[in-house]
């Protein structure tokens, strides 16, 4: 199949599946094309059956906003008519799904929609009144719809008056070969003393991923376990994390490494991954830590239940409850035999997961779509 892909290439779950999405297609034998802003920051290099088409978005001064959502469109649309792509492949609802619906418009209908449904997609913007319609539209018009997981795909049901039969639950994914407890190098010596406890953390620090709340926990951890606490990604939330961790007296135990492009070789040293954010509908980051053998402490929110199995792989609590959080870290973390019985489990809840066997339901959705 000739397969066009568009996502936003930031730092987010939704960008990362996507990107990793199109390398295992392109793996498989399969015409990947990525059709975004920017190169997505996972694809740092030249990779066989894999092509980029740069949107260009013109400013003229007549534009105090410019139309990107348009240009993109027009992208989509010059690439299926070029490349003759069967299948556009959207993730995120807006605006890329409304581009597609577009480009297949203009192409007379001649290339199928397929729009993954991430969560704050339909959460946070889907909700806003500027968007709700045209969200329900675009959803409403692609040929095939799918869910990160269960619980996105029951609020898109309740809250978007789509019929449950018309959305496909496919899981996120991970590579298993690329995270794994023994992968090399490993920079344990370099984020730690002899004896200390490795927690990490990995988001965009937007507020839903409540990343302040996840520096108090480390805190409290703190007092009774020698740890380090290891910060991956960047947002608007950074300062007040930075700013916790300074008012609960951490900050040189407290390290903010900036977005990183192999995060793998980082959360294979790790001891404990944390996670309090107030809404995750699948929680990419957990599954990546688990399938390096990294048990998880999170909240009981969204998808993350069904990822995460309580008491197995990690322990789930309320949102915003930092003491029964930090409860549950040092219950895994002061008992290396108990450790080891989760991080075990981790590593088998994430091969549930494995590309191998989630990849496979994208092809096969994408050829039921093709066949209607």
């Amino acid at each position: 199949m000739k397969i066009g892909i568009t996502c936003y290439p930031v730092y987010g779950g939704s960008g990362v599946v996507a990107t990793e999405l199109g390398i295992q297609l392109a793996k498989r034998g399969h015409e990947v094309h990525f059709i975004t802003y920017a190169q997505p920051f996972r694809l740092p290099y030249y990779m066989e059956r894999i092509y980029y088409h740069e949107v260009d978005v013109p400013s003229y001064p007549l534009f105090d906003y410019p139309p990107y959502d348009l240009a993109l469109a027009s992208a989509m649309h010059n690439t299926v008519l070029k490349r003759n792509l069967d299948l556009l492949h959207v993730h995120y609802a807006i605006p890329h799904a409304v581009s597609a619906w577009l480009a297949k418009e203009m192409g007379q209908g001649r290339v199928k929609v397929v729009t993954t449904l991430h969560g704050t997609d339909i959460t946070l913007v889907g909700q806003d009144p500027s968007f709700f319609s045209i969200t329900k539209f675009s959803i409403q018009k692609s040929d095939g719809i799918t869910a990160v997981s269960e619980s996105l795909c029951r609020e898109t049901v309740l809250r978007f008056d789509v019929p449950r039969e018309a959305i496909r639950v496919i899981p996120n994914f991970v590579d298993l070969q690329q995270y794994r407890r023994d992968l090399q190098p490993c920079h344990r010596d370099k984020l730690a003393e002899p004896g200390e406890k490795i927690v990490m953390h990995i988001s965009n620090f937007r507020p839903v991923k409540r990343v302040e709340d996840a520096v108090r926990v480390f805190a409290r951890l703190n007092k009774r376990i020698p740890s380090r606490f290891v910060l991956i990604g960047d947002g608007p939330d950074r300062a007040k994390a930075q700013a916790a961790a300074e008012e609960e007296g951490v900050a040189d135990r407290v390290s903010f490494l900036g977005k990183q492009e192999s995060v793998a070789e980082l959360l294979s040293c790790a001891d404990l991954f944390l996670l309090p954010s107030a809404n995750e509908a699948f929680g990419l980051g957990a599954l990546e830590a688990m399938a390096c053998g990294v048990p998880v402490v999170a909240t009981a929110v969204g998808g993350l239940p069904e990822v995460v199995p309580q008491g197995e792989a990690g322990l789930l609590a309320p949102v915003g409850d930092l003491e029964e959080m930090a409860a549950d870290a040092i219950y895994l973390l002061e008992d290396r035999d108990r450790w080891r019985q989760f991080s075990a489990a981790a590593r088998h809840t994430a091969e549930k997961f494995s590309s191998d066997i989630v990849v496979p339901m994208y092809e096969e959705y994408y050829q039921e779509v093709l066949a209607r």
